[in-house]
């Protein structure tokens, strides 16, 4: 899964994915500047497959103490949005309700500087157990939601409720970070689509250096 943690050692950071596509970007990154030990869990299509693996993953006491990020592709809803823009949630909603992110401030910071010239958003992300399109997308843009994807909801919720945080330690940090593949101007069924999936599978290789500036503000003593 990655590097493990030994005993004694700093928290370590969890960034599920959905997809092997996501986990390659991921695991191909510049993984220098590491703070802590470090997996990129592939959970498969879907909530369930997410909230599964992730329970499964937090369960293990080598990982239990992991700061969790929910990264790979979604779909823009708002206009204007281009292949390669990056997401940022603020919250996730999904069916069992909304989980607020940790330090998203710091996030959007950080990828500013690891993936400079690409467009940062921050808002809702909203989960869906399927694929959405054309007046489904806009009725989700409607209600505030900026992006969409199948996991990142369930992944934190997941998290966020599997248990206590270490020894007194709070709640769980949590974080959604998303590339957008495709959007109200650019869908997956319309040419550009190759494209634009080069552009979103590039940027997301880029992220990992945001990823460790996020874990290292998490371990940094609290006044």
């Amino acid at each position: 899964m990655g590097r493990e943690p030994g005993p004694g050692a700093t928290p370590p950071l969890l960034i599920a994915c959905a997809l092997g596509i996501e986990q390659f970007a991921l695991r191909s990154g510049d993984r220098g500047g590491a703070p802590g030990p470090v997996t990129v869990l592939r959970t498969g299509m879907g909530p369930d497959r997410a909230r599964r693996a992730v329970s499964r993953a937090l369960g293990e006491e080598r990982w239990r103490d992991a700061a969790v990020i929910a990264s790979g592709f979604c779909a823009g809803l708002a206009p204007g949005m281009h292949p390669g823009d990056l997401i940022v949630a603020d919250e996730t909603r999904g069916p069992d309700g909304t989980t607020p992110c940790t330090g998203t401030d710091l996030l959007v910071k950080a990828l500013a500087k690891a993936v400079p010239g690409r467009a940062v958003h921050t808002g809702p992300l909203t989960g869906s157990d399927h694929v959405v399109r054309g007046p489904e997308r806009v009725e989700l843009r409607a209600g505030g939601a900026i992006a969409v994807d199948m996991e990142s909801a369930t992944t934190l919720r997941t998290a966020r409720s599997a248990g206590a945080f270490g020894d007194g330690l709070g709640d769980r940090p949590v974080a959604a970070v998303r590339v957008v593949v495709d959007a109200p101007e650019h869908e997956l069924v319309r040419i550009g689509t190759v494209r634009g999936g080069i552009s979103a599978f590039r940027v997301l290789r880029a992220v990992l250096p945001a990823f460790f500036e996020w874990h290292r503000s998490l371990l940094l003593p609290r006044r």
